[in-house]
């Protein structure tokens, strides 16, 4: 579903590159493929071999880079980021990646995530006497590695990051060498790769693609990738833990043409989309359309399996910017439209199964399912190509509160009463598990489902500082 209108937003992408002699220009590159995590803010941190530079701002991808820009901040290696402004706030000094400079040398940090400890880590360091820049729980890593006593500085981040609790893929660069860790329990992608004699580390696949460069593995959970002129060697920072990928990662948030663990998204979306058919054989329609983009590969497999003809019956305007100025109800609507838009030669006098990934708030579902009707639809039957999400996310996605889930308080007939849909059915949680397909054995087969069945991997906020966690932080 469209971003924008539903507030269903990942919180970043991050993208690095080592041993290449235009590592700006890629990381423009690499950004503009990972441009749908995030399109508040991007950034990218450049080390020549002696200094780190940065450029960066709020906006797209297109808007915050220029050539000039990227050809004075040219070097061997980077980092970048997008971001959307979830955890953390907006504005200018939480876009990353995050650089901090010091008598003992440079460092930056780019982060995808969210940290579930991160408040009461920083409160710790401020009773400690550190002084934070930022509102992005990020900065805390860095006053982490900063203030501990290991050494060399492989062990300083080691250290720091075994102190953090959640969700994160983080890139750590230096003038000498980029770190790359994953967390102990995979919540989020992030992948290496191969670029001539260099390396490139990416949040997802399709960055390799664009770039030319070719897929080696995926991080793996609680490991610590060391990366230089020497190239790359693998640690571990953490024991992994139990995988636990998130789901809505094969469901909404990457791009189809990714491959996360071995799992092709677009293949994974068009099984979900079988499944589906499969669980509501019941209904009766004459066409079948998805709500662009993410959910057109399920509504390509749900066409596929019911038989039922897949039309495009809503176009989505590639053209129109954000729509901040809407003071009335009758303009907000309008702002849907100029976003969204029904083929009314496809679904007038039709009974349409409108497809889509997810439902948040309602709000949008409410807003299509009427403009298909007043296209001339005879019924709308939603189907959504994942489970009720009934729980908030704390791992980096900006739903976290029960407040903004409609699936949190009303049942699922009751959410059909609300948009105003004839039927409503959503993949069942074990439907969803099997078709993803990912290659484990344990019953979630490696998937985070707590937006789903409310079952967290990780302890959600942490009201301490364990002792032996005191003991790190010394």
């Amino acid at each position: 579903m469209l971003a924008e209108l539903r507030g269903l937003n990942e919180e970043c992408g991050v993208f690095g590159i080592w041993g290449n002699p235009n590592p700006a220009h890629l990381s423009y590159y690499g950004l503009h493929a990972l441009q749908h995590r995030g399109q508040e803010g991007a950034g990218i941190v450049v080390s020549d071999g002696q200094h780190l530079r940065a450029v960066k701002g709020e906006g797209l991808v297109n808007d915050v880079f220029n050539e000039d820009k990227l050809k004075a901040v040219n070097g061997k290696a980077a980092i970048a980021h997008v971001r959307y402004t979830t955890a953390g706030g907006g504005g200018i000094e939480n876009v990353q990646p995050l650089l901090f400079h010091s008598s003992t040398g440079s460092l930056s940090i780019a982060h995808n995530g969210n940290l579930v400890n991160a408040t009461h880590l920083k409160q710790y360091l401020e009773r400690q006497g550190s002084i934070f820049h930022s509102s992005s729980d990020t900065e805390v890593l860095a006053h982490l590695i900063k203030k501990s006593s290991h050494s060399p500085f492989r062990a300083k981040v080691k250290n720091a990051l075994s102190l953090l609790k959640g969700a994160y893929s983080c890139l750590i660069m230096t003038k000498d060498e980029m770190l790359v860790a994953r967390d102990p329990h995979g919540l989020r992608p992030l992948s290496l790769g191969k670029l001539g004699e260099g390396w490139v580390v990416a949040s997802e696949t399709c960055a390799f693609d664009l770039i030319g460069a070719e897929f080696v593995r995926s991080v793996e959970p609680g490991e610590l990738l060391i990366i230089n002129d020497e190239g790359v060697k693998s640690d571990r920072f953490a024991d992994m833990e139990k995988r636990s990928m998130c789901a809505m990662e094969y469901v909404y948030l990457a791009r189809p043409d990714s491959d996360i663990d071995g799992i092709n998204v677009h293949m994974a979306r068009k099984r979900m989309g079988k499944q589906l058919a499969r669980e509501c054989a019941h209904i009766e329609a004459d066409v079948v359309t998805g709500v662009p983009d993410s959910s057109i590969s399920a509504a390509i497999g749900f066409a596929e399996e019911s038989g039922i003809p897949y039309e495009l019956g809503l176009i989505k305007n590639r053209y129109v910017g954000r729509t901040f100025i809407q003071p009335t109800q009758e303009l907000r609507e309008r702002g849907v439209k100029m976003k969204l838009s029904p083929v009314v030669q496809v679904v007038k006098g039709k009974r349409v199964v409108m497809v889509d990934d997810s439902i948040v708030r309602g709000t949008t579902s409410r807003r299509i399912v009427k403009m298909l009707k007043d296209a001339g639809a005879a019924e709308v039957h939603v189907v959504i190509s994942s489970p009720p999400m009934t729980n908030p996310c704390y791992y980096g996605i900006d739903t976290s509160t029960h407040e903004e889930l409609i699936a949190s308080s009303h049942k699922v007939d009751e959410i059909r009463e609300v948009i105003g849909a004839d039927s409503l059915t959503f993949l069942s949680v074990e439907g969803m598990v099997e078709t993803i397909a990912r290659p484990y054995e344990d019953e979630n087969r490696g998937l985070c489902l707590a937006c789903f069945t409310g079952k967290y991997p990780t302890e959600i906020f942490p009201d301490t500082i364990l002792p032996h966690e005191k003991e790190l932080l010394r």
